[in-house]
């Protein structure tokens, strides 16, 4: 039996600007990393993420990314492991409390952006968010790129972990993600997403750029939600993985 959640970044909207469709694409996932305010969102947007998500049983997590608004946390910054601990308590703290006052439980943190691919190769900036994690709750689980130091910095320290993959992107020869200012960075076909999906929750394998391929374990899928076609690609992905017999639920059940 395959087994696999299926999450989604969201809460980017801010002020006026409304991203994504959120409330729309919470029917379909089984966890919403919700942003906290440095790349995306704000606190009445962090509010009504939360409030919707506990609505559907999603479980929520804290997405902290950079504090690079204009950016939309996807430029990499030369921070210390220091800053990078500072400002996931920060975060963390802040939709947490949503969270709480909501009457429900954070399940997760999942970092964002530039910071979550920094974080994937550089093993001191990923022992500092864990610790970040960690030390605020370690019952939290915390979300890294499959394989990735994140990964390996939590299991260390003694959380539970999940080894996550995307739908979207194409992967290097070194497990990471092709950047996203690479041509071919974006997988924007839904039929060859989800094939790659599949076949890396049933045989643990991706097909790399340099056309070889690589083991990964698929605990965790993400997809998106401010694509142009992403509640469409939401629908079609989950009914997809449940035609291949592979169950989406959360990762604690």
């Amino acid at each position: 039996m395959f087994t696999v959640d299926l999450n989604c970044d969201m809460g980017e909207s801010f002020g006026s600007y409304i991203i994504g469709r959120d409330e729309e694409i919470l029917n379909y996932i089984t966890s919403a990393n919700i942003a906290c305010g440095f790349h995306a969102g704000d606190p009445s947007t962090m509010r009504k993420t939360v409030k919707m998500a506990l609505e559907k049983n999603i479980g929520i997590g804290a997405h902290p990314g950079l504090q690079d608004l204009a950016g939309f946390g996807r430029r990499m910054m030369d921070i210390s492991p220091q800053e990078a601990y500072d400002m996931a308590v920060y975060q963390i703290g802040a939709l947490s409390g949503f969270v709480l006052s909501e009457g429900g439980k954070l399940q997760h943190v999942k970092p964002h952006g530039a910071l979550y691919n920094m974080a994937a190769v550089n093993q001191l900036l990923a022992e500092a968010i864990a610790e970040a994690v960690y030390k605020i709750d370690p019952e939290l689980i915390l979300y890294g790129l499959a394989g990735s130091e994140l990964v390996k910095a939590g299991e260390r320290i003694g959380m539970k972990t999940v080894n996550e993959v995307f739908s979207d992107r194409t992967y290097q020869s070194d497990g990471t993600l092709t950047s996203r200012s690479e041509l071919n960075a974006l997988i924007k076909d839904h039929e060859l997403a989800v094939n790659q999906v599949i076949r890396m929750v049933k045989e643990g394998k991706v097909t790399c750029l340099q056309g070889t391929d690589l083991k990964i374990k698929a605990e965790s899928i993400c997809i998106h939600g401010d694509g142009e076609n992403a509640v469409d690609f939401a629908k079609y992905i989950t009914t997809a993985l449940l035609d291949a017999g592979i169950t989406i639920k959360k990762p604690k059940e």
